[in-house]
């Protein structure tokens, strides 16, 4: 594809984000191991987002859609709606630079993700994720308090944020020589891997870019299969509390569409699998929805055999039950 698709969404705007995030986001650095080299049959490079700022990609699109926000406008706050990782990234970046934070998060969130936004100083609302509309909830109190709200994935400043993923890869790999035939990262509402995908496929026009999502939350297997967004049946369930948006973005299809060669999606055992292996072999702690990427590799659902690929490990905030959980399923 373009430099630049139909949207208007470029490298050029990550690029910018880059520069806005720089000094305060982590950049992460491209890992190998040989034991999953060996159990793949490949290369495989990891980008280990679980130790990003907050544990996750997300503060990257959150510090970068905050700063565009113009000084006259700060005062308000902003509102976002999230499961936990947007809404650490947004509560972080709020209170570097001076906004208060409202995130209104489902009750069933997981309990250490709810804490560590509230300890990073915003102000939480609680929602039934079955009965109830987050962002119908966000944009009342964005209202009432003339604060701006901000999308977990369907902005493109948020977008910009977290190609920055894609960009620092790009470097990264150039940098080593090496030209990945396959890249995989975790999808949602798609934000993530619409920002990698169209930094990557710039810098290599040939790589093959697959979105990955828990089962029974495919609607990008099957909204790119069918040629256009389709809704999830279930609204919650999955171990993956991260990866449970009801459909692709209005903004990260158009994108997706254009920049990705499909999507798989994996069982909540597959990704408990991938938390097991990062754990004892990578030395890596994820959460189960920053996992799932992995796990298409490691279950073959994406073959990895004879190729270089990208894996990103989008997130770490997981409880330590669900860790203990993986662990005690998938016995060394």
């Amino acid at each position: 594809m373009s430099a630049t698709d139909a949207t208007g969404f470029s490298v050029a705007d990550i690029a910018a984000a880059a520069g806005r995030i720089a000094g305060q986001a982590a950049v992460t650095p491209l890992l190998s191991s040989d034991v999953l080299d060996a159990r793949i049959g490949g290369r495989v490079l990891l980008k280990p987002e679980a130790l990003q700022r907050t544990g996750s990609f997300k503060f990257r699109g959150a510090f970068n859609r905050l700063s565009t926000i113009p000084e006259s406008e700060r005062k308000g706050g902003v509102v976002a709606c999230s499961s936990g990782n947007h809404a650490q990234g947004v509560a972080a970046a709020a209170a570097i630079l001076g906004m208060p934070a409202v995130i209104v998060m489902p009750q069933d969130a997981p309990a250490m993700k709810i804490a560590r936004t509230r300890a990073l100083g915003a102000e939480v609302v609680l929602y039934d994720r079955l009965t109830e509309d987050r962002e119908a909830i966000a944009r009342t109190i964005a209202g009432e308090r003339t604060a701006t709200f901000v999308h977990p994935y369907d902005d493109f400043g948020v977008m910009a944020g977290q190609g920055t993923v894609g960009l620092e890869i790009a470097g990264e790999c150039r940098r080593l020589g090496i030209v990945p035939d396959l890249a995989m990262a975790p999808a949602s509402g798609g934000g993530l891997v619409a920002g990698i995908s169209t930094a990557l496929t710039d810098a290599f026009p040939d790589v093959a870019v697959y979105a990955v999502e828990p089962e029974g939350f495919d609607d990008h297997v099957r909204s790119l299969a069918g040629g256009e967004r389709l809704k999830n049946e279930r609204l919650g369930g999955s171990l993956c509390d991260a990866l449970m948006s009801n459909m692709p973005g209005e903004k990260t299809f158009p994108v997706n569409r254009r920049t990705l060669a499909g999507a798989v999606a994996v069982s909540d055992a597959e990704a408990l699998a991938a938390v097991a292996f990062a754990f004892r072999e990578l030395k890596l702690v994820l959460e189960p929805g920053g996992a799932v990427a992995l796990a298409a590799l490691l279950s073959g659902r994406i073959d990895g055999r004879g190729k270089t690929s990208v894996v990103v490990l989008s997130g770490g905030n997981v409880d330590e039950a669900v860790l203990a959980r993986a662990l005690a399923e998938n016995p060394a």
